[in-house]
Order: structure tokens, then sequence, then C-alpha cells
């Protein structure tokens, strides 16, 4: 997956997630529904982020960005802002 694939693919979760919201603003969802969805797409979107980061950080080096995997949720999500 190249940087603007990955670029694309958070653009297309950011605008789920904006979508999420306004289902819920009008009512066409539940705030259950709605909660578990966007943490869903914030999982998602986190994993996203990192493997961006982890392609820039292997190019900053001079080493194949293509070398860089997705990392599992779990360890994504342990990651300190």
């Amino acid at each position: 997956m190249k940087d603007v694939d990955i670029l694309a693919h958070i653009n297309h979760l950011i605008a789920e997630e904006r979508d999420l919201r306004a289902l819920l603003a009008s009512g066409s969802i539940s705030s259950h529904e709605e909660n578990h969805r966007i943490r869903s797409i914030e999982e998602a979107l986190d994993q996203a982020w990192d493997l961006l980061r982890q392609r820039r950080a292997h190019r900053e080096f001079g080493e194949d960005p293509n070398a860089a995997e997705p990392r599992p949720v779990d360890e994504v999500e342990e990651y300190r802002q």
C-alpha cells in the first residue's frame, strides 16, 4: 500500500465518522450503534496513521517504505499520543 492509498483510506474513515455523527444527531441510529462503530473507526485510523508514520520513518532512514506493515490494534492503541 502506498502513502496516497493510506491517506485515501484515512480520509474515507474520517468521512464515515462524520456521517455516523450526523446519523446520530438526526436520530437515525442509537448512541450505542454510533459508539460501537466510532470505536472501530478510531482503531482503524490509529492503525493507518501508524503505518504512514512507519513508512515515512523507513524512507527517512533510507529503507524500503514497503517493509512497513500494519501493527495489531492492541499494540497501536497502547501508544501515547
